[in-house]
């Protein structure tokens, strides 16, 4: 208790500080904490990523409205070209903006018909909906990956009634690629029929499509049938059924095989020419029992005539003849001897009958992409085999074993004889190239090693400039504003113990020895101390009396 107490003095507060120590120790605090916090802030500053790139001014005005409403931060790169954003935010901020439909970009679309004004002439109205047409297609084209930029010239031609008069619209469009990047036949053909199909009677074949350097990307057409190429579609269905074919070799031969060590290519020759046959065929009526009646004439035609009667007059000749009766053989009758005798008789009938003929009306249309001739090309590896001893050989594969694996082949691909089809599966050792041995990445090369590193690094930077004003700038500091009042309590006490331990005694052996320099400081800065501030000395020695007197 009594040590708490003789320690208590020694120990000033800040309060009994002079007020320039207390202001310094003041400031030295407000600099720790604003050090720390514009730290803190720092660690916490998000990285921001581009979100645009060489907006219009009209886009760029709209997008930082749009980010000011939705409390989005942003700024700008240096001189302006790009616009940023937290990297976290860039993918969401990049949706909520497209569902608003920005950025539009420099061109004109549809939206410049929304504000027609009153009184247009048609001229304007035309020219106003080919501008904006124009607009939508290079906005169409532009979305395609490799485009960065189009620019889309219609010529449509004014319609009239003369037949002889019209003209058919044809179309331009410029292309600014990407850097490093190229647009492909397949793409390009897609460009020219998206243009065609967008404007009425407009042909693919009256589309140029340009880029930057001035090249021709559209084919223009050949005018005969024998320089015409093969269309995309075309050589994209060839290049998808020999891959189909391969891998159904491919497929088929592995599980015997091993992985890697069948090969198989395959050569297709597509017919796509459209073939249509149209033939009438004539049979006779062979058959008279099972032959239709088309139509059927028949003619008959009896003149008879008779000479004036005879015989003598009255009713004897008046009378109805008798009964007939069969004449004798060689005889003749004498009914028919007395027309003959008396006048002539004649007959005619024609009759004509008309059959329906068998005719036969085929029409065949031969579909596109027919397959005239397949030819597989299949190069196996020799069989790996390993003895007892752990050594790997490679032997042949028997010829018998050959045949089947080309009767599986040909069972894949459908082989066709009468078509041509050819099939050569080949026996052989595969290459072994020298492979290259990568050496793994060491674990601190790795990206996110590094990215972690950077994390750490940054958060003990800050940690050490704390540290560092902490204990080598506001310690020290605080030290130098503090000691002198504990050291100068800390010397009386020290030189009122020495003055009690100089008792007379009359051994010269226990006197004191000489003091030091150290010594002579200390008791002059005590006398010093004592002159200054005699209350606290008297504080000191009571204090010190009465632990002694305990």
């Amino acid at each position: 208790m009594a040590n708490a107490q003789a320690l208590a003095p020694r120990l000033p507060g800040i309060t009994q500080l002079p007020i320039q120590q207390k202001f310094g120790l003041m400031l030295a605090v407000a600099a720790v904490i604003a050090l720390f916090v514009g730290a803190w802030l720092w660690s916490r500053t998000p990285d921001y990523r581009v979100l645009y790139t060489n907006l219009s001014e009209r886009d760029g005005g709209a997008i930082v409205a749009a980010l000011d409403q939705m409390q989005v931060p942003y700024r700008f790169s240096d001189g302006g070209g790009a616009l940023m954003v937290p990297a976290e935010q860039v993918h969401a901020v990049r949706l909520r903006l497209a569902g608003q439909g920005l950025p539009k970009g420099s061109l004109v679309g549809f939206e410049a018909m929304d504000n027609q004004k009153l009184g247009t002439s048609q001229f304007a109205e035309q020219i106003n909906y080919q501008r904006a047409l124009e607009g939508e297609l290079a906005r169409s084209v532009q979305s395609i990956s490799a485009v960065q930029s189009a620019r889309v010239h219609l010529a449509i031609p004014k319609p009239t009634i003369f037949v002889r008069e019209q003209q058919k619209p044809s179309a331009s469009v410029l292309v600014n690629l990407y850097p490093g990047k190229s647009l492909d036949p397949a793409q390009v053909s897609a460009v020219v029929h998206l243009v065609a199909n967008s404007v009425p009677e407009l042909a693919p074949t009256h589309i140029s499509v340009l880029d930057q350097n001035g090249n021709l990307l559209s084919q223009p057409a050949s005018s005969g049938s024998a320089n015409r190429a093969l269309e995309p579609g075309q050589l994209k269905y060839v290049r998808d059924l020999e891959f189909a074919m391969a891998d159904r070799v491919r497929a088929i031969l592995t599980p015997l095989m091993g992985p890697n060590n069948v090969q198989a290519q395959v050569t297709a020759d597509i017919d796509f020419s459209e073939t249509e046959t149209v033939a009438e065929t004539y049979k006779p009526n062979q058959n008279q029992a099972e032959a239709a009646v088309r139509s059927q004439q028949s003619s008959e035609s009896t003149n008879n005539s008779t000479a004036n009667g005879g015989g003598v007059p009255g009713a004897l000749s008046n009378q109805p003849p008798g009964q007939a009766s069969a004449p004798i053989a060689g005889q003749p009758n004498s009914t028919t001897a007395g027309a003959a005798a008396n006048g002539t008789a004649s007959s005619r009938r024609d009759a004509t009958t008309n059959y329906e003929l068998d005719k036969t009306t085929k029409h065949t249309r031969d579909g596109l992409g027919r397959i005239k001739r397949l030819s597989v090309a299949v190069v196996v590896n020799h069989r790996q085999v390993t003895d007892k001893q752990g050594k790997v050989s490679h032997t042949p594969i028997p010829k018998a074993e050959i045949e089947q694996i080309t009767n599986l082949v040909r069972d894949a691909i459908g082989f066709n004889k009468e078509r041509g089809d050819s099939v050569n599966v080949v026996n052989s050792s595969f290459a072994t190239l020298p492979v290259a041995k990568l050496d793994p990445v060491p674990f601190w090369k790795q990206a996110d090693t590094i990215a972690m590193g950077k994390d750490i690094g940054k958060h003990l930077l800050i940690a050490g400039v704390f540290l560092y004003l902490v204990l080598g700038v506001i310690r020290p500091l605080i030290r130098t504003l503090v000691t002198p009042q504990i050291a100068a309590t800390g010397s009386t006490d020290e030189a009122l113990a020495l003055a009690e331990r100089k008792e007379p005694t009359g051994d010269a052996s226990a006197l004191p020895a000489p003091p030091t320099p150290q010594l002579e400081n200390q008791l002059m800065k005590t006398r010093e101390m004592a002159k200054q501030d005699p209350q606290m000395v008297a504080s000191v020695l009571k204090n010190w009396m009465g632990s002694n007197s305990e």
